[in-house]
């Protein structure tokens, strides 16, 4: 049988995994030794392992992450309140398959949006989309959708984004629009899909922050009685990395 035609047919079929191994085992002197199941599971194990990195490579461009952050890499050494336990938890994933949300809270530079970052990407890992929105200006977008007719299929696609953050929750304060618009999303999303939002402003300060008593009582419930709650502490990560820069500079 000839072999450059079966790659150009596997390269067609957009086999590219199965042509790759191909290729490797035509270079390989001891092939003959493999029986012919033994190499065809070679080529399947490897479409599939390329399929799926490519589904990850998708899911992450797709989520938009601000940070590139993963909790492999989270530093504990610097106190901010961080429970190793419950990240642990977190990791697997499970408040995902549950539909259940995570409040992040804590002063500007402690950490916040790279622990989002960091849940939301370990979910694409394990097969769940992601969305990054930074919420100030998600508000102001979603004003122009509803000008320019995308305001319906764009809730339709949050509503399907298994992981949706919302970073700086609270950081200005909202309309009266803006209050129907977050009703409409977290309505939406409340028991289907989880949220992970972020915040300077302590959780007890939402509800004055929302505004009107009646939607921030919606909003609220909808957000925060299925959500864990980590309130990270100490000082700024952005000052100590700083200093840690400036000291080796001058060694």
């Amino acid at each position: 049988m000839l072999t450059h035609p079966t790659l150009d047919k596997l390269k067609t079929l957009k086999f590219t995994g199965m042509a790759a191994a191909l290729t490797e085992q035509m270079d390989m002197s001891d092939i003959s030794d493999m029986t012919f199941e033994e190499r065809l599971g070679l080529l399947v194990d490897r479409e599939m392992t390329e399929r799926e990195n490519r589904r990850l490579s998708n899911r992450l461009r797709r989520a938009r992450f601000k940070l590139n952050a993963a909790l492999e890499d989270i530093d504990y050494r610097h106190p901010r309140g961080l429970d190793k336990s419950l990240i642990r938890s977190l990791a697997t994933c499970q408040w995902v398959k549950d539909h259940l949300n995570i409040l992040i809270s804590g002063p500007t530079g402690v950490g916040k949006t790279w622990l989002a970052c960091a849940l939301a990407q370990k979910a694409c890992r394990e097969g769940f989309t992601a969305l990054y929105l930074r919420l100030p200006r998600f508000l102001q977008e979603i004003t122009i959708a509803k000008g320019d007719g995308r305001y319906t299929k764009l809730l339709a696609t949050l509503a399907r984004t298994d992981v949706l953050i919302l970073d700086d929750w609270g950081i200005t304060k909202p309309t009266a629009e803006n209050r129907r618009d977050l009703l409409e999303l977290l309505e939406d999303r409340h028991g289907n899909r989880s949220t992970l939002a972020t915040s300077q402003l302590p959780i007890d300060k939402w509800h004055d922050m929302i505004g009107d008593p009646t939607l921030a009582d919606a909003i609220l419930d909808r957000l925060l009685h299925n959500a864990y709650k980590i309130n990270l502490k100490g000082d700024s990560m952005r000052k100590r990395q700083s200093k840690l820069t400036t000291t080796t500079h001058s060694k």
